[in-house]
This record gives structure tokens, sequence and C-alpha cells, in this order.
């Protein structure tokens, strides 16, 4: 499952200790996450069924993503659906993530080789 912005859900440490229902990994990626973006989140907050769930459980910041906001609002798969792609919202979000813009340039591409970008040279 590729998120709005281009990080793969399935890989991340929220959704795989929520799919898992394993409190012990919830504890360390809650330890991890503490330390790393210098705020305090409980083993409780790591709960997580992937950002294009619409009724599934998210992690707090999924909640106010503007990136998801966004595709739900434009009603795409994934960002690289997007007419916009990649706006500004996006280009920053990669210099934190250069996998999620693989990822999403990845998808891009294989549309563009089966003709679903018909405005798309290449």
């Amino acid at each position: 499952m590729i998120a709005f912005c281009g990080l793969s859900c399935t890989e991340c440490p929220a959704f795989v200790a929520t799919q898992k229902d394993d409190d012990e990994e919830r504890k360390k990626v809650a330890e991890l996450w503490s330390k790393e973006f210098k705020c305090d989140i409980k083993p409780e907050d790591i709960n997580c069924d992937g950002c294009l769930e619409e009724s599934g459980r998210l992690f707090n910041y999924c909640k106010v993503c503007e990136i998801r906001k966004c595709g739900q609002e434009k009603e795409v798969k994934n960002c690289a659906y997007c007419d916009d792609y990649a706006c500004e919202k996006l280009t920053k979000f990669f210099d934190m993530a250069p996998e999620a813009k693989t990822a999403l340039a990845e998808i891009k591409k294989i549309f563009r080789k089966e003709g679903f970008f018909s405005c798309d040279s290449e």
C-alpha cells in the first residue's frame, strides 16, 4: 500500500506494529519516534491502518497531514495520479523521505508507458 506521499505503509513501523497487534513493538516505535521527532509519543499512539483508509485507525500525524488531506480532496489514489505532481508540499517532503519520491516516480513511469497520462510525453 503506497500512501498519498509515496511512503510504503506496509513498511511503516506504526502500521506493522498495529497489524501485528504487538504492544512491545508499539513501545519501541514510540520511544524511537519520541527521540527522533523530539516529542512525547506514547505506545498507545502507535496505531495505524494506513493513511488511505477512510475509517481505520490513524497515527496522529496522519490525521493532520497536508499531503493526505490534499490527496483525499482531489480523490486520487496517491500523488503520482495528481495533475499537480510534484507540488511544493511533496517536494519539501521528498527532502526528508527520498524513497517516497522514488516510489511515486516509478508509479508515474508505469502509467506513462501504459498511456494513462496522455498529457505526458515520453
